[in-house]
């Protein structure tokens, strides 16, 4: 399936429609006079198999590419691949568009993205949360550890049974940075308050943990999250895409926890019903990253060069606490501010085997 969109406000209307419906074809191309489009360029994207509404990563690259088009008067469309066998044909579809740039979501599209940036010297590509390698690939990736490190302070801070937890959907980079930082930043809180808050679902020391092996199930995500609830964690971070929507399912039936969500702030984009338990969300500033890249690649200033999001250039960063602001409070707010200032200027330094450099 595929979702176009261009910079007149109209068309980016039934582009948004469409892919809300999710079963309409895509609106046919407009022929307007805007004299600031770009019409020589387009680009397309190339969503994984989470598909486009995964409240993610796909969903943020999206939003970014948007914003490119009405930014740019640029003409965009995502294909939105259903299951691990679109993939590669999906980004062959790209490629034959004869777009000059294709973003690709995720690692599942690692080795398409390589092969048909192999192929097609010509195509510019970025790829969203994995490194590859190629003279005409940038990679686009966040430094979730620096921020999750902030997260896994807080839900120490705000735990009233000492013990959190965290669960991936695989064991990843991209996946266990998140995981690394989290338990940081928990560690950090202990040292500082002589606690002894314990993180369930992730050793640092050992990389493992608990992975549902899977990032769309819901109901693994729900049965995950009874278990790690049934061992008193009262702050749980699902790393898990879509699947974390069954962990918010599990927090908001037994009202006793707090809910951490990644990539973009779960205040905003899970259902609103989910709003009351959502502590924070550990962002990624896919949008800005990709509204840049499609700039300079239009400017003819493209670049293989990593963009590593950080909490210095503001790529990564935690969510207001919204509702469960009362739970935070005024001392535990500034320590989270200081930290976030101790990481910038390098007095403290988060690690992890998955860090991006």
């Amino acid at each position: 399936m595929t979702i176009r969109s261009s910079a007149r406000p109209v068309i980016l209307f039934a582009a948004s429609a469409l892919f809300l419906a999710g079963c309409a074809a895509a609106p046919d191309e407009g022929t307007g006079t805007d004299d600031t489009a770009n019409t020589d360029y387009c680009a397309r994207m190339v969503t994984n198999s989470g598909g486009l509404e995964d409240r993610s990563f796909n969903q943020s690259s999206w939003e970014g590419l948007e914003r490119a088009a009405d930014e740019y008067g640029i003409e965009v469309d995502a294909i939105v691949s259903q299951t691990e066998t679109d993939l590669a044909p999906n980004v062959q579809q790209a490629v034959e568009t004869g777009c000059q740039f294709v973003l690709t979501v995720g690692f599942e599209l690692t080795d398409a993205t390589s092969e048909a940036a192999g192929q097609n010297p010509d195509i510019h590509f970025a790829i969203v949360d994995e490194f590859v390698d190629g003279e005409n690939i940038k990679p686009i990736v966040f430094d979730t550890a620096q921020a999750a490190f902030l997260a896994g302070y807080l839900a120490a801070g705000v735990s009233q049974t000492g013990i959190v937890g965290t669960f991936g959907g695989g064991n990843q980079p991209p996946v266990t940075l998140f995981m690394d930082g989290y338990v940081d930043g928990v560690a950090h809180y202990n040292d500082v308050h002589g606690t002894a808050v314990a993180v369930i679902g992730w050793d640092k020391a050992t990389q493992n943990g608990a992975f549902t092996g899977d990032f769309e199930n819901t109901s693994l995500g729900k049965t995950t999250t009874e278990g790690m609830l049934d061992q008193g964690a009262d702050v749980i971070l699902p790393v898990a895409g879509q699947v974390g929507e069954g962990a918010a399912a599990a927090i908001l039936e037994r009202g006793n926890a707090s809910l951490i969500w990644v990539d973009n702030d779960g205040y905003e984009t899970l259902p609103e019903d989910f709003r009351p338990i959502v502590l924070t969300s550990i962002l990624k500033n896919t949008q800005d990253a990709v509204v840049e890249i499609v700039g300079k690649d239009i400017e003819g200033d493209f670049s293989n060069e990593p963009f590593i999001g950080t909490l210095e250039n503001g790529g990564v960063d935690i969510a207001p606490f919204h509702d469960r602001a009362p739970l935070v409070s005024a001392e535990l707010a500034a320590e989270i501010d200081q930290l976030r200032a101790d990481i910038i200027d390098g007095t403290i330094t988060v690690t992890s085997p998955a860090t991006p450099k």
